[in-house]
């Protein structure tokens, strides 16, 4: 419980914060590992997971994630009492790591090529399932039992996908759209009428296809799995898994580039696809580049906040964070050890005596830059006649997708530029350039990486490359030289010890061939020292403990951000105590809450019909029963102005308060001003210069003077532009004209607000109560009150106003908690008196109230007025305090948008 001091979270070493739980999970895995590497593999009664044998409760904060380390003692040693077992993580990804082919009745399975499978190969601290398409079609119902039954043994699980939908799904969307939008190659051009037709069945396919991923997980999952989805072939997926099971973990990581917003938007399909991924709990990305974009894709394109943690969409939080993938380089590392690579890097060495040996590895793709690192290869040739016959350039050109033309045009364009340099500057007995066209084994691939002296790896636009990796694990004797694009995601984690070139620039790239021949051996051995240090200590095997860990930690602030969201309103509950009372009062606000839905508010195009707010049509006949109703007194509190309030609100029979109470009156009679005593507004002019000027500067802005504050609005601008001249805008505010007067300045989530100290609407409601208790000579208590409305932070103070009028022995929420307001009653009194000092004088238009400037002639009313006021009796069952639209709050219940403020109304309407 808070405050006791002999609660766990007091213990010393019991970590509070996200990086201490992240430390010290890590220090327990390595704890584990030495462990296990000096008492031997667990026993097989270990093996399974129980979570009743492998949890260590600690504290609040704590028990609501287990450890998945070991459990430790409180006495400050670091002894461990047992090993925990593993996690189980579910990797979902378009392909298996392995690929099956049809021998008869049985399958024969081969390991696949690919960046994922060689990052993933290395991962054994996870209890590892991985699902997937199996990449070919199996119709019958038989041949996929076999299949299954097949893979089980290499614990993969296939996803099978129709035919037709697949082609669709993989060949179209996939690799049509989404793969050359998010590497910069934009959408199809050609035939733009059937590109239209066509996009509309591949996306359909594309959603079918994720529902296949999605049934499959959901049939495997088992509770505290972890679900790893993979690649922009599963976007959806995250969506349709949390609609399965909101409780499910769910981590998404992209293994290509995330292109700018500019560049996303042009995408038919951008708001669904991003707003599927945000279901995921976290995203990752290979860079912080990526990430900078998704966030910022998210910002324009939804209208959503960009926060340092991720994407906020009213309280549900998603965490964005980059995780350079890494490789197992052990395996090549003891691969080079083996008779076979020997044998074959000795064959190698007698094949290119004499010869200084370039190596490029790539898929045959226009992401890879292979006509430009030929074109440079030439170059240098060209300027550097002395090397024509010292060097030669191994070109490996992974096939992929051979049937689509335009990469049957670029095997064409290679091949052709090849012949050329080889006519040019061969000879009978060697070619310059060696191209072969093929996949290697892995065996070769890593002889040849050890033998080369300069690796080219000049993606135009590239995920990460791990080509890279590979190259520099295995390059322990040889000290190679890495020529990396700027363009490749690799580039952001060895580019301190690789040679950095933009490939479209040719002659740079040539420039850096000769630079890297000729480099000292000592400068090789430093630029290599770096690149082996990072790669054989950023494994794929930390990149996926980092993954899966901070997917757990997620979790475990999800739940902590949780408590800090008010449970859904009991409407029918609020309508019952509403029945059974007898004097209510109402408190509502006005935008977002009586006004459209707030997503209408994110329609940009709408700027100039949104700036004037309406009440919903549909809401005006239920509260105008609510305002005729002789037991009900309805208050509509806003921030408004008083125009804008009385032209929606003038025609109904109710309270209306201003600019948050400072303006007050029955929609019956005048105006009066409520402001307290010595409030100054000489500070206007001075703020009103700096507002003008923000709003000059920044396009789709405006700003709004009322009478006692004024409003910066920037939500129509470019969020991002919007956000730093807001930052801006708040510095000169603090530094400048605000420094020294008593002022405040109120963040909304797209606005600022300037406003005196103490203009609040919990500061306000006493005196307004006081007033309406007293212009409606109230002579039975007040036994029912519902307030709410999308309140600023600064003005949920009303919530708390209420929550210490409730008798001392009801238990109070925490909202009780927030400083109380000026003239707020003291707890633990069931009928509190209101504050006597800021009672409103009646029938006065825009007068002030104070002590100071009492009429005289009135003090008999004001003596009755204090008497009324006190007439509030109010049980903790029929106080019901809502935000709308605002899920994090500390009112006590939660209304998720105008529409089930509709139906409150209604519900309380039909008992009028």
């Amino acid at each position: 419980m808070p405050g006791n001091k002999y609660s766990s979270s007091n213990l010393p070493g019991t970590p509070r914060t996200r990086l201490e739980r992240l430390l010290r999970e890590r220090e327990l895995k390595r704890f584990s590992r030495d462990f296990n590497e000096g008492e031997g593999e667990l026993s097989s009664a270990q093996d399974s997971f129980s979570p009743e044998s492998s949890t260590s409760w600690l504290n609040d904060e704590e028990s609501l994630q287990p450890l998945s380390g070991a459990r430790t003692s409180h006495d400050g040693g670091a002894r461990q009492d047992f090993q925990a077992s593993k996690q189980r993580l579910l990797v979902v990804a378009n392909r298996l790591p392995v690929s099956a082919v049809k021998h008869g009745d049985s399958w024969q399975l081969e390991m696949s090529a690919g960046g994922l499978v060689s990052a993933l190969l290395g991962v054994t601290e996870f209890d590892t399932r991985w699902i997937g398409w199996a990449g070919i079609n199996v119709p019958d119902e038989s041949g996929q039992k076999t299949l299954t039954e097949a893979l089980a043994a290499k614990n993969c699980i296939p996803v099978f996908i129709e035919e037709e939908i697949a082609h669709q799904y993989y060949n179209g969307y996939c690799n049509n759209t989404l793969w050359p939008l998010f590497h910069y190659l934009g959408l199809p051009q050609e035939d733009h009428l059937a590109t239209t037709r066509n996009f509309k069945s591949q996306f359909e396919a594309y959603t079918k296809a994720n529902q296949c991923f999605a049934d499959v997980v959901s049939k495997h999952y088992e509770e505290g799995d972890a679900v790893w989805c993979h690649d922009y072939h599963l976007m959806f997926l995250p969506k349709y898994l949390k609609e399965r099971n909101s409780d499910m973990k769910v981590g998404w990581f992209l293994h290509t580039p995330f292109p700018s917003s500019e560049i996303h938007r042009m995408l038919p399909s951008r708001s669904e696809l991003l707003k599927s991924v945000l279901s995921a709990d976290l995203v990752g990305f290979h860079t912080y580049d990526y990430a900078r974009h998704f966030v910022s894709a998210c910002t324009r394109i939804l209208g959503l906040e960009g926060t340092p943690e991720g994407v906020e969409d009213q309280g549900k939080l998603t965490r964005v964070a980059v995780f350079p993938v890494g490789i197992d380089p052990d395996r090549f590392i003891q691969a080079l050890e083996l008779p076979q690579v020997k044998d074959i890097v000795k064959e190698l060495k007698q094949r290119f005596a004499g010869y200084k040996v370039l190596l490029g590895v790539d898929r045959l793709d226009m992401i890879k830059g292979i006509p430009q690192k030929i074109l440079a290869f030439e170059k240098f040739l060209e300027e550097n006649p002395d090397w024509r016959h010292k060097v030669v350039l191994l070109q490996i050109a992974v096939p992929t997708r051979t049937h689509v033309l335009k990469y049957k045009q670029l095997t064409s364009q290679v091949h052709e530029i090849v012949g050329r340099i080889n006519g040019r500057f061969g000879s009978f007995s060697s070619v310059p350039i060696h191209h072969l066209d093929c996949t290697l084994d892995f065996h070769t691939l890593c002889a040849i990486y050890a033998i080369t002296d300069v690796a080219l790896v000049t993606s135009l636009r590239d995920g990460m490359n791990l080509v890279s990796y590979e190259f520099v694990a295995c390059q322990a004797a040889n000290k190679g030289v890495l020529i990396l694009s700027e363009f490749a995601g690799a580039a952001q984690s060895l580019g301190a010890g690789a040679i950095l070139v933009n490939p479209w620039n040719v002659a740079e790239v040539a420039s850096s061939i000769g630079y890297a021949l000729n480099m000292s051996a000592d400068e090789r051995e430093k630029r290599h020292h770096h690149n082996f240090l990072h790669v054989t200590t950023h494994t794929s095997q930390g990149w996926a403990e980092t993954f899966v860990s901070e997917l757990n930690e997620t979790i475990v602030e999800a739940q902590l951000r949780s408590r800090q969201i008010p449970p859904p309103l009991p409407i029918e509950a609020a309508v019952d105590r509403y029945a059974c009372s007898n004097n209510r009062l109402l408190i509502l606000g006005f935008d977002a809450t009586l006004t459209e839905p707030l997503d209408a508010l994110w329609r940009k195009g709408n700027q100039i019909k949104e700036l004037k707010h309406k009440i919903r049509s549909d809401l005006r006949e239920p509260l105008r029963k609510l305002c005729d109703d002789p037991k009900t007194t309805v208050l509509v509190l806003s921030g408004s102005n008083r125009n804008a309030l009385d032209n929606n609100f003038g025609d109904f029979n109710l309270w209306l308060a201003a600019e948050n109470g400072i303006f007050l009156r029955a929609t019956m009679g005048e105006w009066m001003m409520t402001m307290p005593e010595n409030t100054s507004m000489d500070w206007v002019d001075s703020v009103k210069h700096v507002f003008e000027y923000f709003t000059q500067r920044t396009p789709r802005s405006h700003f709004e003077l009322r009478e006692t504050s004024l409003i910066w609005d920037y939500r129509y601008s470019d969020a991002e532009f919007g956000r730093l001249q807001a930052r801006d805008l708040l510095m000169h505010l603090w530094t400048g004209p605000i420094s020294n007067l008593s002022l405040d300045v109120v963040q909304g989530s797209q606005s600022i607000e300037v406003r005196s100290v103490g203009v609040t609407k919990g500061a306000a409601i006493d005196r307004i109560l006081g007033e309406i208790v007293h212009n409606k000579g109230m002579k039975e208590p007040i036994d029912y009150v519902l307030c709410m409305g999308h309140f600023l932070a600064k003005d949920e103070d009303i919530y708390s106003y209420f929550e210490l009028m409730l008798p001392s022995e009801t238990p109070t929420s925490s909202s009780s908690q927030v400083p109380t307001p000026f003239g707020t009653p003291t707890a633990g009194s069931s009928a509190a008196p209101l504050k006597k000092q800021h009672s409103l004088s009646p029938g006065k238009k825009s007068s002030f109230i104070g002590d100071s400037m009492l009429d005289p002639m009135m003090g008999a009313d004001r003596m009755s007025l204090l008497e009324g006021s006190s007439l509030i009796n109010l049980q903790a069952e029929n106080y019901f305090s809502c935000s709308v639209a605002r899920k994090r709050s500390k009112s006590r219940y939660l209304l998720r948008s105008s529409d089930e403020v509709l139906e409150l109304l209604r519900g309380m309407a039909n008992h009028c």
